[in-house]
């Protein structure tokens, strides 16, 4: 029983997905991304269970993923597409475009494949992490339904969520090294940068709540730039 509780972890992130993606074709965007959060949250247990049982295994590897892929590759998609559907400004004629939203489903894949198999991700990513592009998607639909914002009026436009889609597409596979989260200790000098994203995401969780999730994935993206641009 012991060796299961991570996969049983692992399952509930895949449940949270399928759950999302639900809730997305339906329409309920906010809480579909609530879903992306919950399966973050076991994501993230499942790994940390696995370790402190010392029940790592070649499939529970698998079973990660393929979790992964649903919840952080089809449902941030489904999001997109139905963001895309709804929009006023897609004419008639072009709703093929819409279809353009699961190339994040495509490229997550991608990502998801390669992350398995390449031994230089073991202390940092190569390319955007899915669960980070998934969270990037989430804060859309809070974006466009906070006036007070000023890209509020922008973000259901359909050229800007298409480009946000090839943007992101691109950043799963890109050749771009990313910090990873986890800390191997606690002192200021190796985590320097790790703190102050972590500090600036909470500035900025209190002061826009969920929208402000795609500023901290951006920030997330550009403190790792400046970090291995100084090791150079």
């Amino acid at each position: 029983m012991k060796r299961q509780i991570p996969n049983v972890i692992t399952c509930l992130n895949l449940f949270s997905g399928c759950i999302g993606i639900s809730l997305a074709f339906n329409g309920q965007l906010i809480d579909a991304g609530y879903a992306i959060i919950a399966a973050a949250i076991f994501d993230f247990f499942d790994g940390l269970a696995a370790r402190l049982l010392n029940v790592s295994s070649p499939m529970g590897k698998e079973l990660d993923s393929l979790a992964d892929m649903v919840s952080f590759g089809l449902l941030p998609s489904v999001i997109i597409y139905v963001m895309l559907h709804e929009s006023p400004a897609l004419m008639f004629g072009d709703e093929w475009l819409k279809y353009i939203a699961f190339l994040i489903t495509i490229f997550s894949a991608l990502r998801l494949a390669k992350f398995n198999l390449d031994t230089r991700q073991t202390t940092i990513f190569i390319g955007l992490p899915t669960p980070a592009c998934a969270l990037f998607i989430l804060g859309l639909p809070h974006i466009a339904m906070s006036p007070s914002l000023l890209v509020s009026a922008y973000i259901q436009n359909p050229v800007i969520l298409i480009i946000l889609t090839l943007a992101l597409s691109f950043l799963l596979v890109a050749e771009i090294p990313l910090m990873s989260l986890k800390f191997t200790d606690f002192g200021l000098k190796n985590n320097a940068y790790r703190y102050l994203l972590l500090l600036c995401s909470l500035v900025l969780i209190l002061l826009w709540q969920f929208s402000a999730i795609p500023l901290i994935v951006i920030l997330y993206i550009v403190l790792s730039a400046v970090q291995f641009s100084q090791l150079k």
